[in-house]
């Protein structure tokens, strides 16, 4: 709901109590550290994130061998080195955050069938960090590579609107720009349906979709979608978050060529 300071506060109580009871190596404490390292990322302290992320990597090391049995906890496990790839992504530290996505997927590849939708997450993930990384074809082919995977499988509707909007932004970047819009329509339409209209998520596809008009010289278009990210960023995320520092600057960059 992106409600990021109720999910902390709750989250923080449940580690307190899983802090009382168990075991300072119980993979439930592990979960918990990954859960809260989650909603840090989500309101853009990075650092925060990576120290719990940090403390739920070191347990599932200790305590879980890679080819354990219950791929439950290897699920956990996995998730977490997904979890470093998105923080060092939003560091834009882009070859830390591939290394990192690498491993998850190089897991996932081992515990989970050939066409699971979370195999699919992690390679729209790594498509995004060599689109950011410039290398648009790689990027394309992960990207497809996801597609594949959620448009024949049933999946989380979230899921696959990234992976649209992951190949909107790639084909914007490369110019293509019908393309583009091709699949941002794609992506902001599941993401209307099925998100709150003040969730951050829905801030991100507008801003994209704002940059897109941005692009094609149509600033009429851009501010507009600009100014929905804004309103949402202002409302639910922190003054400091990356995210709405960017919203503001593209903001500003389109209010100059009105």
């Amino acid at each position: 709901m992106g409600e990021y300071s109720k999910a902390l506060e709750y989250q923080e109580k449940s580690l307190k109590i899983k802090e009382i009871s168990l075991p300072p190596t119980h993979l439930n404490l592990a979960t918990s550290y990954n859960n809260i390292g989650v909603v840090y990322n989500n309101m853009g302290e990075y650092s925060k994130a990576l120290e719990y992320y940090e403390k739920a990597i070191k347990i599932f090391d200790i305590s879980l061998p890679k080819n354990h049995p219950d791929l439950a906890y290897p699920y956990n496990w996995l998730v977490t080195y997904s979890a470093f790839g998105r923080v060092y992504r939003g560091l834009k530290e882009y070859s830390k955050a591939l290394s990192y996505f690498q491993i998850s997927i190089s897991i996932r590849e081992q515990a989970l069938p050939e066409k699971h939708p979370n195999r699919a997450v992690t390679y729209s993930d790594i498509g995004d960090v060599h689109r950011l990384m410039g290398d648009y074809e790689r990027a394309l082919a992960f990207h497809q590579k996801a597609l594949n995977i959620q448009e024949n499988v049933k999946c989380n509707p979230l899921q696959c609107a990234t992976t649209y909007m992951n190949l909107g932004e790639t084909y914007r970047e490369m110019k293509d720009y019908t393309t583009a819009l091709t699949y941002y329509q794609k992506g902001l339409k599941i993401c209307e349906e099925k998100l709150i209209k003040t969730h951050p998520d829905l801030a991100v596809i507008y801003h994209n979709m704002s940059k897109f008009y941005f692009s094609t010289q149509k600033y009429s278009m851009a501010m507009k979608y600009v100014q929905q990210a804004v309103e949402i960023g202002q409302e639910k995320l922190p003054t400091t978050h990356p995210h709405l520092v960017e919203y503001r600057e593209t903001f500003e960059k389109i209010r100059k060529k009105q």
